[in-house]
């Protein structure tokens, strides 16, 4: 079959009949294999993506094993513009880059956690957090693994991670996080770096305690007993770092504690103290989580109330790299030479920005494609987000710089400058999450404005073919503006590198030299084995088992998170804009 075969959306359509965890579900075997041989003839190559192989759990029990599965075909997706043949042999690369999100470099060992409530919350802990460090970096072994987009061919040209790069904003993760993309010898451990002083030994049988030999909660659903688990979690590795260009956009979890309460600075003290919670009866974590939910500050008086009663409380060793950073010096640990790497330098901050904490900016992707990072987070408290006046305003000056026409709030066409390049826009929160309208203790007289609102700005400039974006942990792509397709675009959602399926996705940009684009997704898995030994402990090893415990979290929702096909590896038509 030649690579240049056409393969239409109706077909894929016909291919395809289902999903399940495990993959594409077809009618036969032969329908699997000829949807998988026409994406392969369509793509310059699929190894090391999930157009090759993907993760599928194997075996009957609680606990399920993963093992190489069938790859995932291309879906050609034509909501909101027609594909036409030929396009292939026409195609000119624009674009291509990684997508990481919600990567959670997470201290484990920190006082400041909610481990305790993750019945009622199952972000509040995972059995898998402890090797998080390795399972990023190995996120970026593969993308260091590969030589470029695999339909337009094209060098990458940046990694973008779109927030929640830590999990509570602490100085220890964002020292992780930088030396996981940047590359260096770090140790997710904190407090007596000679032993493990988290949950995880506590013997407490709501959590997952691999070292110990009785039968946690954990254990009675088949989780194994790994001996030196813990030691091996927490004891140094070189991570080899990007060797891509890499930038960051700011998530809740980058500034506010948890992800969900306002830091008035009230629990510094907790954060590099002694004392640990590791449990509360059901009702106190209810009423807890009912507060991270509605009453963020009574949430914060409840935790301190807790502490005092010396209820399940550990003591643990303090460690002054638990303190919270602010975004001020989140942007301002981006200018340490030391953590360049492929660079560019400051990945999209400035020390403009580091003074201001204003953290939004536009950067150049390609020669053609403009990317503009925005800043959704809002610390008021609670974990959605929404834009704040003077950067919906800057927003707009960018869109207008970079565009040849756009649209005013009546409909009208106005003309602009000589530029006229896309816009790709990138956020940590979605159009669906931004309704936190709050105002934010940065500006608290400024007016918030709310995912709907943005859409509707994006859709006066036809030159916004794309919104890259996280916070979901799931992936989801979704088409906008439908009714005038010169004003429509796509919003690209991944899903995390904490929860499974820890994708990552790399995105292309393409002319077909008929009047439409192309914006080719495709997800990527690390590079981690996907067998794993219960009796090693090799780096390998560590980041196959993050992997396989996450897809068996009981409080995990892989199904959800995982999405449909028309979700995962993509074709995503649209009109090319002119003037």
């Amino acid at each position: 079959m030649s690579r240049r075969t056409f393969l239409t959306g109706t077909s894929v359509a016909a291919a395809w009949s289902a999903l399940s965890l495990g993959g594409a579900q077809f009618a036969s075997a032969a329908a699997r294999d000829q949807a998988l041989a026409t994406t392969a003839a369509r793509a310059v190559r699929v190894t090391g993506t999930t157009l090759e192989q993907v993760a599928t759990p194997v075996g009957t029990g609680g606990y399920k094993r993963l093992t190489a599965g069938p790859g995932w075909p291309l879906v050609v997706r034509g909501d909101l513009a027609s594909a036409t043949t030929g396009r292939d042999d026409r195609r000119t690369g624009l674009a291509s880059f990684v997508q990481f999100s919600d990567l959670h470099l997470v201290d484990t060992e920190s006082p400041v956690r909610f481990e305790y409530l993750a019945k009622l919350n199952g972000s509040a802990y995972r059995p898998q957090e402890a090797l998080n460090a390795r399972g990023v970096s190995a996120l970026v072994e593969r993308v260091n693994s590969l030589a470029g987009g695999p339909y337009t061919g094209m060098p990458f040209s940046m990694v973008m991670a779109t927030g929640d790069n830590t999990d509570n904003h602490e100085l220890a993760e964002l020292d992780w996080y930088l030396k996981v993309m940047g590359g260096g010898r770090l140790a997710q451990n904190t407090g007596d770096l000679s032993r493990y002083e988290g949950v995880q030994n506590s013997g407490n049988a709501a959590y997952w305690n691999p070292e110990l030999s009785y039968n946690d909660g954990y254990k009675a659903k088949g989780f194994p007993q790994i001996a030196g688990f813990l030691s091996a979690a927490g004891r140094p590795f070189d991570a080899p770092g990007l060797r891509t260009p890499w930038y960051t956009t700011v998530g809740n979890h980058d500034d506010s504690i948890e992800g969900s309460l306002p830091d008035l600075g009230l629990l510094n003290d907790l954060y590099t103290g002694q004392y640990k919670l590791e449990g509360c009866d059901d009702a106190t974590a209810a009423q807890l989580t009912d507060s991270l939910r509605r009453d963020p500050a009574g949430a914060v008086l409840l935790l301190a109330k807790l502490i005092a009663s010396g209820d399940l409380v550990r003591k643990v060793t303090p460690d002054e790299r638990r303190r919270p950073f602010t975004l001020k010096e989140f942007a301002k640990a981006h200018l340490n030479p030391a953590v360049t790497g492929a660079g560019p330098y400051g990945h999209g901050f400035t020390s403009d920005m580091a003074n201001s904490g204003k953290l939004y900016y536009t950067f150049r992707i390609s020669e053609k494609v403009v990317g503009i990072s925005l800043d959704t987070t809002n610390q008021a408290g609670f974990a959605d987000g929404s834009l704040g006046t003077a950067q919906l305003r800057w927003l707009e000056q960018q869109l207008q710089t970079h565009s040849g026409h756009w649209y005013d709030a009546d409909g009208r066409k106005v003309t602009g400058g000589s530029t006229d390049e896309l816009i790709l826009l990138f956020s940590h929160h979605t159009s669906g999450t931004m309704g936190n309208l709050l105002p934010d203790p940065r500006n608290i007289f400024e007016g918030r404005h709310d995912g709907n609102e943005l859409v509707a700005l994006l859709q006066r400039y036809p030159n916004v073919v794309a919104w890259v974006n996280g916070h979901t942990h799931m992936n989801k792509i979704t088409p906008h503006g439908h009714a005038v397709p010169e004003r429509a675009f796509w919003e690209i959602n991944t899903a995390s590198h904490i929860d499974y399926p820890q994708h990552g996705r790399i995105i292309e940009i393409a002319d077909n030299g008929d009047g439409t684009l192309s914006l080719f997704t495709t997800l990527i898995e690390s590079s981690a084995p996907y067998g794993t030994d219960f009796g090693g402990t090799s780096d390998a090893n560590l980041a196959a088992l993050y992997r396989e415990l996450s897809y068996n979290d009981p409080n995990g929702r892989p199904a959800a998170l995982l999405g449909a096909g028309g979700d995962h590896n993509t074709e995503l038509l649209l009109t090319k804009p002119t003037r």
